[in-house]
Formats: structure tokens, C-alpha cells, sequence
């Protein structure tokens, strides 16, 4: 007897239909084709043990399962609860009281019959309603993560003999049902980490809105201690809040890698990625035999956090010049090629020196100039090219340390930064691939960042004055225009052209060379 039963492949961060076929036919053998790499290969096992336990088992008779298309692999476990159905039905040991055809059914065995949590069950969903299937059923840890799209109904089980139980007699099954609208906007307030508990450092924190404001990639460069680390972490705080369908995006790729798993449902927060700086280019960007999205693909619509970046190995920074242009990353292999989004605001920190300070007469630790040199030359140009925003960060006084009142709250920030961003979404809402002032090309700048001849003057003096590297001349201009955006005026001016020169320490004569 012949039956097909539905499952997915996820390839990238988009899912594929999987058919499997199973026919029963006199003779012995068990015969499971179609590329199934290791993982499926041993889900004959699993399958006995948890049919046996559970009243059922594999007859001995000849079964030939074809996971088609047969010349895509296959690979994981989530494909135990599919095959072990095809083999039910096909063997006539469960009626069809519900046709299997009409679902997507995943799930990894454990021997006695319970399922454990699968990756990709949210691009699974979205293409299982595309494709016109009534329903999913899957285990019950990632239901509420299915149950995002509507449309569909989704089932989240705990055992296999529940999904018997319910083909074959028609027990009817609990539909996991989520409000996507209240969960979303239930935690778009009260950040976990916020500005107000910052301490003094008001340049730093009108730089990062600055930063926010025109999704500007920064660096903070300071001693151990000034605060860069807390500075960083509390920037999503004030980055607009996700819109839905950036929510859902964000959520797909997580679901991939298998991070969503303990909160469940969309995520409602910006990413925060901070790896450590002996993390490989492959984990950076993405890749590997399976492929398997990255940390800047991790960070897609948040960001990403590179702490003490000289630490960095020169090769995994230079893999990051290309997604921070294009705003996505190509993995390719011969078979196959995977694309994945990688959008994200890059914040890096760095000490001044390797002994951490510089030009401090009270230093415990001085460095030669060549030890300098060797320091700050392990960060390239092109990628230096690539961050709009320099700032030296210097450590709080006792004053500002000890003092008991909050400063203002991320809340408040993130409504000016919101502002701002509104009104580039209406400058650039004619053109496709731009939605913020960091992504300005040379052609966007020349048009959006016009000057008149006194602030033209004043940037040409600074460049000559500051002996300014040509790349930072562009930046100059992109910061000013996000200043002048937070101002909300249309005309950049002066002084905002001479708040866009602060930031930009590394290009000054002296740095780096």
C-alpha cells in the first residue's frame, strides 16, 4: 500500500515542501531513500522503540520510504513523526480518519513516544500556508512560534499517540491560538537595560541617539571602565520599535537557528549579538557543511556588539565588509546557495592602546609607539570606511558617579530617534533598498545633504585643519544630516556640520597612522 505524508525542509531561511512516500510490499527490509543524511538514516530506530511503546509497531514486511524530491538532502530529525505516520497508514495498522495530505506534520521521537522541539517551524508554517495544506501539527514547544501566522492551524502535541489518536479516531487535537497584535506590543515598553542608569557621559549619549537616529554603525574607543560596554547594550533601547513585519522577519531566522525555542511567539525586542573575539568567520557570517545563519544574521534588525575589536582575528572582520554594504550575506556551496539578511547597526569598542590607556601621564601601563601601531593597525580602512561614527569615550568623575539622580530614559530618546526616523522613511520612500540615512549612497548625499557656502567652507577647513582622510567626508556629511533630522529641520547647518566632524577621532592625524 502506498501513502504520502508532508513534511518541510528548511533551506536558507525558506522552507520546502517534503514528500514522503512509503509503500509496504511482501518481503523484509526497511529501505529509506531520497539523500537522508545520518540523523534520518538512524530514525529507524527511534521509530521502533516509540511504536512499541506505545502499542504499535513496524511489521515485518518490505517498506521502502522516498523522501522527494530525492536529489535535495534531507537532514535532521524533525522527520521521525512524519515517517513513522507514513508507516502506520501504509502498513493499515491506523485508518485515515483525517487525510494526512491535508497537513505538515514534524517532530523528533524520543524512544517512548514524546516529541522534542524542531528548528524552522515558523518559515515551515508560512510555506505550509502558501502552499494550501489545512493544518500543522508539531510538538507542543514550538507551537506558539507556528501559530504566528494566521490562517493556519496549528496543533502542538506532545506524544505521538496523540497525533494516532487523532488520525484514527478523530480525538480532536487543541489548536494553539496566539493574539500576535496584544503579544507584540505587550513589551515594547520597560527595556531591561535603559539610559537612565548611566551616570554622567552625555556626549556619549547624544551620540549614540545620533547613531540610532540614522542607523549609523559606531565605534567607542576609551580605557577600561569609562562605560562602553554598558553604553552599548542599552542602545536597542532607543532604536524604534520592531514593526511587524520586521518582528516576523527577525523571528523566521532565530527559528532557523533554533533560538526561539524558551520564549516561544514573535519576538518583540530588537537582537542584541555580542560575540566573543575568538569566534571563527564561519560563525560570524554564516555557513558551515549545513548551513546555518550567522551572528550578523542573528543581529538582522538589531545589533551587533564587537567588544575590544582589535581582539578580533583581522579574517572575521574582513568577511564583514561585504554584508555591512549589501545588507545581506551569500553562503554558496556547489550544490546549493543560501542567502540570509544581515542588516544590522554595527557598534564595536576598543581600548585606546593595548595597555588600555593613552596619553595618560597617570597610566599604570604605557605603550611604544610601535606597540601602538602593531594595536591599532590590526583594524582595516575599508572596514574603518564602513563605520560612520568615532568617539572617544573618557571615565565618569566621582561626581557624576555618586550622584542619585537618573538621567533621562530610553523611553524619551527612543521618541526623538522615532521622530527622525519618520522623516527619512518620507525622504526615501521612492527608493527601494534605502530607508535611513546610513544606507545613503554617493548619488543620495549629493542630493539630501546639500550645503551652503558658509558650512561648505567650514567642513573644508576642518578636513585641512584636522588632516581628515577623504573617506570621512561622505560620513561627515550623513551624520549632519541625521542631526539635522533630529532637529527636524530640512537645511543642514553649521553647527551641525561641526557636531558630524566630532565624530570622527580615527581619521584625525595621528590614528592609526
Amino acid at each position: 500500500m502506498l501513502t504520502k505524508v508532508y513534511g518541510s525542509a528548511v533551506l536558507g531561511v525558506e522552507a520546502t515542501t517534503i514528500t514522503v512516500e512509503v509503500n509496504t510490499d511482501i518481503g523484509v527490509g526497511y529501505h529509506l531513500v531520497g539523500l537522508p543524511d545520518n540523523a534520518i538514516k538512524e530514525s529507524n530506530y527511534r521509530i521502533a522503540a516509540a511504536l512499541q511503546n506505545n502499542g504499535y509497531k513496524i511489521p515485518g514486511k518490505k517498506i521502502t520510504l522516498n523522501m522527494a524530491p530525492a536529489d535535495m538532502r534531507k537532514e535532521g530529525s524533525a522527520y521521525d513523526l512524519t515517517l513513522a505516520m507514513g508507516v502506520l497508514v501504509s502498513t493499515g495498522q491506523i485508518l485515515e480518519h483525517e487525510p494526512l495530505s491535508h497537513y505538515v506534520i514534524m517532530g523528533e521521537l524520543s524512544l517512548d513516544g514524546s516529541l522534542q522541539p524542531i528548528r524552522g517551524a515558523l518559515p515551515i508554517a508560512i510555506n505550509a500556508l502558501k502552499e494550501g495544506f489545512k493544518g500543522f501539527i508539531l510538538p507542543k514547544q514550538n507551537a506558539k512560534e507556528a501559530a504566528i501566522v494566521d490562517g493556519l492551524e496549528v496543533f502542538g502535541v506532545e506524544s505521538i499517540a496523540q497525533v494516532i489518536d487523532f488520525f484514527n479516531e478523530g480525538t480532536p487535537l487543541e489548536k494553539e491560538v496566539v493574539d500576535i497584535q496584544a503579544e507584540f506590543y505587550e513589551h515594547l515598553e520597560n527595556p531591561e537595560f535603559d539610559f537612565a542608569d548611566v551616570k554622567g557621559q552625555e556626549s556619549i549619549k547624544r551620540c549614540m541617539e545620533i547613531a540610532a537616529a540614522g542607523g549609523h554603525n559606531i565605534i567607542l574607543i576609551g580605557p577600561p571602565g569609562s562605560g562602553k560596554t554598558m553604553l552599548a547594550k542599552r542602545l536597542p533601547s532607543i532604536l524604534p520599535p520592531l514593526t511587524l513585519t520586521e518582528a516576523l522577519e527577525t523571528t523566521k531566522i532565530h527559528s532557523v537557528a533554533g533560538r526561539t525555542l524558551e520564549k516561544g511567539g514573535v519576538m518583540t525586542s530588537r537582537p542584541f549579538r555580542s560575540p566573543h573575539h575568538t569566534i571563527s568567520d564561519v560563525a560570524l557570517v554564516g555557513g558551515g557543511q549545513y548551513p546555518q545563519p550567522g551572528e550578523i544574521s542573528l543581529a538582522h534588525n538589531g545589533v551587533l556588539f564587537l567588544d575590544e575589536l582589535p581582539e578580533f582575528k583581522r579574517s572575521v572582520l574582513e568577511v564583514m565588509r561585504q554584508p555591512l554594504e549589501d545588507r545581506d550575506v551569500t553562503i554558496s556551496r556547489a550544490r546549493f546557495t543560501v542567502t540570509y539578511p544581515a542588516s544590522f547597526m554595527l557598534v564595536a569598542s576598543m581600548n585606546p592602546s593595548p595597555g588600555g590607556y593613552f596619553n595618560d601621564p597617570e597610566s599604570p601601563v604605557l605603550s611604544s609607539p610601535a606597540e601602538m601601531q602593531r594595536y591599532l593597525g590590526k583594524i582595516s580602512g575599508p572596514l574603518l570606511d564602513r563605520i560612520d561614527i568615532h568617539i572617544e569615550v573618557t571615565p565618569v568623575p566621582f561626581e557624576k558617579l555618586s550622584d542619585d539622580r537618573k538621567g533621562e530614559p530610553s523611553v524619551n530618546i527612543r521618541e526623538r530617534v522615532t521622530q527622525a526616523r519618520e522623516l527619512q522613511a518620507l525622504r526615501f520612500k521612492e527608493l527601494e533598498s534605502i530607508h535611513y540615512n546610513a544606507q545613503m549612497g554617493v548619488k543620495q548625499i549629493r542630493s539630501f545633504c546639500k550645503l551652503d557656502e558658509a558650512s561648505m567652507a567650514l567642513l573644508k577647513s576642518a578636513m585641512e585643519r584636522l588632516n581628515l582622510s577623504a573617506r570621512a567626508y561622505d560620513r561627515i556629511l550623513k551624520v549632519a544630516r541625521t542631526i539635522a533630522d533630529l532637529e527636524g529641520v530640512g537645511a543642514i547647518a553649521g553647527h551641525h556640520i561641526s557636531e558630524a566632524i566630532q565624530y570622527r577621532s580615527l581619521d584625525r592625524d595621528g590614528w592609526l597612522g
